[in-house]
Formats: C-alpha cells, structure tokens, sequence
C-alpha cells in the first residue's frame, strides 16, 4: 500500500514538473531565442523549462523502478513549509516589479527559509546574503536581466 501512494506521489509529482516545463518551453518559443553569445528573452525561458522536462522524466523513471517501501510511516501534511513558499513566490512578484531584484531576493529567500521549523535567524541571514549575492552575479551582472538592483516606487 505504502508502495503505491509513494509511486502514485511521485507520478503526480513528475507529471505536474513536465507540465509545468511545457508550459515554459512553449511560452518561452513565443520570444526572440536568439543565439548563445547573444540571447534573447526566450533563451532563458526555454533552457529552464528544458531542464524542467528532464526533471520531470527522471523522476517518472525513478517512480517506475521504485523499490517497494516496507511500513513507510505516513507524515503529515508540511503547511507551513508550503505556505512560506507561496508567499515568498508572490513577495518576489510584488516587491520585484516595485523595489528591484535585490529586495525581491531577499524577500523570497528569508520567507521561503522560515517555512522549515529547524530555521535559525543567523543561517536565514547567512543564506540570504549568499542568493543575494548569487543573484546579482548571475541575474544582473552575467545575464543582464532587465531589472534593476533597487528601485523606490
């Protein structure tokens, strides 16, 4: 039994990562790619959703090969963990377009860290100034994406 809801997670699980890479591939297609030395909007979106793709079918191909689990204890639901998530996905929309990328980092990186109950302050901190970091190299200084670091208004 705890082999088939394991296996039936994981399907569900894989299937929503396939679906949602599709959707970004063919969103994606809909912009210039333009060529590796010089991307376009599109590049980005469809390398991502790419990846999402493979995601997905390595974890159908886990599910299909999955060893059965022997008196598995069944957890309950994380919704704290899911909620912090959440809103910190919808913080990073909301304070991205009005404050720039380094506060909508900050917002979605401390939010989403506080939804694991072992979260401490001083790792939340240190993990936030490491993607803020990783953020602004990546994001800003090598991809050049069209946000800035700060915005008032």
């Amino acid at each position: 039994m705890q082999d088939l809801i394991r296996k039936y997670k994981d399907v569900i699980g894989g299937g929503l990562i396939l679906l949602i890479g599709t959707g970004v591939v063919y969103k994606g297609s809909t912009y210039k790619f333009g060529q590796l030395g010089n991307m376009g909007p599109g590049f980005f979106p469809v390398a991502l959703g790419a990846l999402l793709l493979v995601l997905g079918f390595v974890i159908l191909l886990q599910a299909s090969r999955a060893a059965p689990v022997i008196d598995a204890p069944r957890l309950p639901a994380e919704w704290r963990g899911w909620i912090c998530i959440v809103v910190g996905l919808l913080a990073f929309a909301f304070i991205g377009a009005r404050f720039g990328l380094v506060p909508a980092t900050v917002a979605v990186v401390a939010i989403s860290a506080f939804g694991d109950r072992k979260a401490r302050l001083k790792t939340v901190v240190i993990l936030t100034a490491a993607m803020v970091f990783i953020a602004v190299v990546v994001f800003w200084w090598a991809l050049k994406l069209q946000l800035p670091l700060l915005r008032w208004g």
